[in-house]
């Protein structure tokens, strides 16, 4: 009777009703992942991104959650930084140092469900990534997305970019150790109105006049998968945003006025094209300084006057307070990104009625 009770109680302990499955890989092409951001979907088992705020999202059940993604590793050494949040708890960064990485991000979790949102939190110029899956218990049906659609268009500011000096203080490290596009005012507005986000930014660019010996304007690559040495082209109608912020003219400078709201007002006519009911809202450049900041406003007054006046009544201005450059080379830093975000929220909740 005794070696019968210990038969039965050593079955009790393997059974999986009391003690959950044994975690395994579900690979990136799995129906309940929530892919938000430009990505390359050629491989569905491998879907690779490049650009700042590309986001993944995930319900699963269990106690751990084991992350697999690559890494191009561009220039041999350039690796990507992730932003990782698991239910409500803080989130915390990582930076990735393989081309192939297999990260425990949650382990002594409580038993039943959970989600997980992986940020990339650097942008194209530091290469691309590519999901193959999370090894848990048990993958579940993620949440309805939210309704509300944003996209941010802009260069290094709205890549946070320069913003996060922990742990890597400014003029330390790599220049990329300081992106944080999870804290940048785009996602923080974006998620201050429940609403998804894309982030369609590349540092150094600009609308007709870049920095750093880019080779590209931002209207010859608006149309790319990414922003950055790719030629695959976006497919429009996979993301149509309500609110579209134009956020350009840091890099460009004081230019002929005529040459800089001409080509806005042509970059406004693409925009509309791609997204023909849309909200545009045209932001002067956070980090500005006093100067520009005042040509900005004269520039974004003109155009947005222009493009109402001949029948698209959608295109709206905002300008920012003041300028935000407590970040490296005078970028706004985290706690700035959150002070635009809230001006950049107040305005849009107002004009969208959100």
């Amino acid at each position: 009777m005794r070696k019968l009770s210990a038969i039965v109680f050593f079955l009790v302990l393997l059974s999986p009703s009391l003690h959950g499955k044994s975690p395994k890989l579900f690979e990136a092409d799995n129906r309940f992942y929530q892919y938000t951001g430009r990505i390359d979907f050629t491989d569905p088992k491998r879907p690779r991104f490049w650009t700042a705020g590309v986001y993944i999202q995930a319900k699963f059940k269990g106690t751990s959650c084991h992350l697999y993604i690559n890494d191009e590793v561009l220039w041999g050494s350039s690796h990507n930084y992730l932003e990782i949040v698991i239910d409500d708890r803080k989130p915390f960064k990582i930076k990735l140092k393989d081309k192939v990485n297999v990260l425990t991000v949650a382990e002594g979790l409580s038993k039943g469900e959970h989600t997980i949102t992986i940020c990339k939190n650097t942008e194209a110029l530091i290469g691309h990534l590519i999901f193959v899956g999370l090894k848990v218990e048990k993958l579940l049906p993620s949440p309805p997305r939210p309704a509300r659609k944003i996209e941010f268009i802009g260069n290094s500011i709205t890549s946070a970019m320069a913003a996060d000096l922990d742990p890597v203080p400014c003029d330390k490290g790599q220049w990329f150790d300081q992106h944080n596009a999870w804290f940048g005012y785009g996602p923080r507005t974006a998620r201050a109105l429940n609403a998804q986000w894309h982030l369609t930014s590349e540092s150094g660019i600009g609308l007709i006049r870049n920095c750093c010996d880019k080779p590209y304007l931002m209207p010859q690559v608006f149309n790319k998968v990414s922003l950055s040495k790719d030629s695959m082209e976006w497919d429009f109608s996979k993301y149509q945003p309500d609110v579209v912020t134009v956020c350009l003219g840091q890099n460009d400078g004081i230019q002929d006025s005529l040459k800089f709201t001409g080509a806005y007002v042509d970059f406004i006519k693409t925009l509309r094209g791609y997204y023909p009911s849309a909200q545009i809202i045209c932001l002067t450049s956070p980090m500005a300084n006093d100067e520009l900041r005042a040509v900005l406003k004269n520039y974004l007054t003109g155009v947005v006057t222009y493009v109402n006046a001949n029948g698209d009544g959608k295109v709206d201005k905002f300008f920012f307070s003041r300028g935000f450059n407590s970040g490296c080379g005078a970028h706004p830093d985290i706690a700035e990104h959150a002070v635009i975000a809230e001006e950049l929220t107040s305005f849009m909740r107002t004009k969208m009625r959100w």
